[in-house]
C-alpha cells in the first residue's frame, strides 16, 4: 500500500529557501516600521534609533543570506 500522493521533482532546496525568505522579509518590515515610529515619537533620539535599526537589519539580512547559501550547499 505505497501510494504516492505527490511527486516532487527537481531541487526542493529552492522551495525551502523561498519559504524561509518570508521570515527575514517580515523581520525587516517590523524593524524599519518600528524604527520610523520611534523616530517620529522622539526625534532627538534619531541617531541612536537609526544605528540600532541598521544593526538589526544587518543581522536579519545575514540570516537570510546564510539560508540562501545553505539552500545550495546541501
Amino acid at each position: 500500500m505505497s501510494a504516492t500522493l505527490a511527486a516532487v521533482e527537481g531541487s526542493v532546496n529552492t522551495i525551502g529557501f523561498g519559504l524561509a525568505a518570508i521570515g527575514p522579509g517580515v523581520g525587516i518590515g517590523i524593524i524599519f516600521g518600528n524604527g520610523v515610529q520611534a523616530i517620529a515619537r522622539q526625534p532627538e533620539a534619531a541617531g541612536i534609533v537609526r544605528q540600532n535599526m541598521l544593526l538589526g537589519f544587518a543581522v536579519v539580512e545575514a540570516l537570510a543570506l546564510m539560508g540562501f547559501v545553505l539552500a545550495f550547499a546541501v
